[in-house]
């Protein structure tokens, strides 16, 4: 089965029990100053989780964008990927324990043919230092599921994985351990957890690949969670019912929610019956294309280097797509690390300089209906990775030689902080060239000295851009009002990829900072003064609508960089009178009535920020 007829299939069951579909949030978190990159599921959803109203409802069921950064290192065996979709159904206070694990199973056995014998489930153990129960009450609902299907149901206590190793499996289909393998929240388990953060109990879901013999490296005895690869995670249903008190204590939620996560590509690895990720739609279709670059086959001692290169294109590709271009700070950061450590793997494979970007287009072919955006911006995603390819290239050389100087002995956390700053080495590549030279690397020492330089550059970005308007007066909100229509024309002319990444208005002028891998070319530059000048001469109306931060996401408004909006947004439209829409923001900043208000509108300069993100200076005449 194909990814995207099994994804179709979850929303088409949950919508048939009372759901309602809910679209995906984009990769860089809207509402989560804390994270980076969404990462889960229910990141966009924290808020109705806590107890707000959902406009949509009680009942929602989605399939999230998803990139975890902790997981690039993990990369290259059978089951992580950074890029996933996290199929999701939610109850808001609604339905709970009895219906969401019945309905989950059934989706799987009945819905998609999975074969029970081959499923196993584990429940939360309790938690005695926090008062929080066993899960008896999952564990009665898994027996007689099992026993519909003519399955005995055994439940056995492993606690933690050092146990199940110990133990194995006893005979048993259901095991309880901890909460650091059976609790989730964001921060992890209880005792992680900050002040006023929601978690609970969780009972996740294996399937079991008979064919794969247990690895002693992994443990005497095999178990759900052992890393072994004979049992795969492909579901998680959260009961969200506890939140964190400033006393270390936990107290009930105003609601119980069911916050369940399922991964695609597991699950349709295990609908195929085929514990490789690799081996579903989406990555095969790269993986074929890599075979045909590199001559190499899949099935080989490469098979390592094929699945890092496919993995990280197609996260490249997505990250690219929401706005999120190469740099060496913060997100574009991770996209830039994606793509050198594919680079490195790419060389092991013998693939030939500049043939990247043949990738994107199978790595994204299967996503064009779901998820129109990757495909609208497939030409900006194959243009950034060859420069980027590029521009890796002209300083892997060089940085090759210094490494050399280096190899002879350990290599300080500064030495390699040295090689990432000035030579663009990402730490997993000086950590694989050091891997084979049988050298150590100090990883604390590279943090700490990332971390100082992240530092450094937050300061100067607070810097730039601290209080965004510097004032309330009449020229202030003349060019704040223009600032609109720059942002909106400069997407119009250069690509939907723009976005703002910071401004600063005063009485005299305008500095926008926007996302564009390149500098403008004059000629586009007329095209976006033009346009924003004959906006002003049409006489737009700029209309305040107050509604919901979802529903303003779903219609396309620009969020500025950086800002956590509460669940009630403003969101001003510049429209004409038949209520044609040219720019719609977030904003709650002073605007004038009509543009015609404005004046003329003149670019004095575009200009480089850093690697990915440009300037423009503009006045109102």
């Amino acid at each position: 089965m194909g990814s995207g007829e099994l994804r179709k299939r979850f929303l088409e069951f949950f919508k048939e029990r009372g759901h309602s579909v809910i679209p995906s949030s984009s990769l860089v978190p809207g509402n989560d100053p804390t994270t980076l990159f969404t990462g889960s599921g229910m990141q966009p959803l924290i808020p109705y989780l806590l107890g707000q109203k959902h406009p949509m409802g009680t009942r929602l069921v989605d399939s999230q964008k998803c990139f975890r950064a902790d997981d690039i290192e993990e990369v290259g065996d059978n089951r992580h990927t950074t890029f996933f979709e996290m199929l999701g159904n939610w109850s808001l206070g609604d339905y709970f324990k009895e219906e969401q694990l019945p309905w989950f199973f059934s989706f799987l056995v009945d819905e998609l043919g999975l074969d029970p014998q081959k499923l196993y489930v584990t429940v939360f153990a309790g938690d005695p230092k926090n008062n929080i129960p066993k899960d008896e009450e999952s564990i009665a609902i898994w027996k007689r599921l099992f026993a519909e299907k003519g399955i005995e149901a055994k439940d056995v206590v492993l606690d933690t994985s050092e146990k199940g190793s110990e133990l194995g499996m006893q005979g048993a289909r259901i095991f309880a351990y901890n909460a650091k393998k059976n609790w989730w929240s964001r921060a992890g388990a209880p005792e992680n957890m900050p002040p006023g953060e929601p978690g609970g109990p969780d009972s996740e879901v294996f399937f079991e690949f008979t064919q794969v013999e247990h690895n002693l490296a992994f443990g005497q005895n095999c178990h759900p969670n052992c890393d072994c690869g004979r049992f795969l995670e492909i579901g998680n249903s959260v009961f969200m019912e506890y939140k964190k008190q400033e006393n270390g204590g936990f107290e009930k939620l105003v609601q119980r929610n069911v916050d369940f996560g399922g991964g695609l590509e597991r699950i349709t690895a295990a609908s195929n019956a085929d514990g490789d990720v690799f081996k579903i739609d989406t990555l095969h279709a790269v993986i074929q294309k890599i075979e045909e670059l590199s001559g190499a086959r899949y099935e080989s001692a490469f098979q390592q280097s094929f699945r890092v290169v496919a993995d990280h294109i197609r996260g490249a590709a997505f990250m690219i797509a929401d706005g999120v271009l190469p740099s060496n700070t913060e997100r574009g950061y991770f996209v830039r690390r994606l793509l050198r450590r594919a680079v490195r793997h790419a060389d092991k494979l013998g693939m030939k300089q500049g043939v990247f970007a043949e990738l994107v287009s199978p790595a994204i072919e299967n996503y064009g209906e779901q998820y129109p955006e990757i495909k609208e911006q497939e030409q900006l995603i194959k243009e950034t990775i060859q420069k980027e390819e590029v521009r890796f290239r002209e300083t892997l050389a060089k940085g090759l030689k210094e490494f050399e100087k280096l190899s002879g002995k350990g290599i300080s956390g500064y030495e390699a902080f040295n090689l990432y700053q000035s030579y663009g080495f990402p730490l997993d590549v000086t950590l694989e060239l050091a891997k084979e030279k049988n050298i150590e690397v100090d990883r604390d020492g590279f943090q700490q000295e990332f971390q100082k330089h992240q530092e450094v550059s937050r300061t100067g970005a607070a810097g730039r851009f601290k209080g965004g308007l510097a004032d309330a007066s009449v020229e202030t909100t003349r060019l704040h009002t223009a600032n609109h229509l720059l942002l909106a024309a400069l997407r119009q002319v250069l690509g939907e990829h723009v976005h703002q990444r910071g401004s600063n208005i005063t009485a005299e002028r305008i500095r926008l900072d926007f996302s564009h891998p390149q500098k403008a070319a004059p000629e586009e530059l007329k095209k976006v003064e033009e346009l924003v000048n004959e906006k002003i001469q049409e006489g737009l109306g700029m209309i305040k609508r107050e509604m919901s931060k979802e529903e303003a996401q779903k219609l396309g408004a620009e969020m500025e960089f950086g800002i956590k909006y509460g669940d009630v947004v403003s969101v001003y439209f510049a429209e004409d009178e038949k209520g044609n829409v040219f720019s719609k923001e977030f904003c709650g900043g002073p605007h004038v009535k009509n543009t015609s208000e404005l004046g003329k509108f003149k670019i004095l300069k575009e200009e480089a920020v850093s690697a990915g993100i440009r300037r423009i200076r503009a006045v109102l005449d």
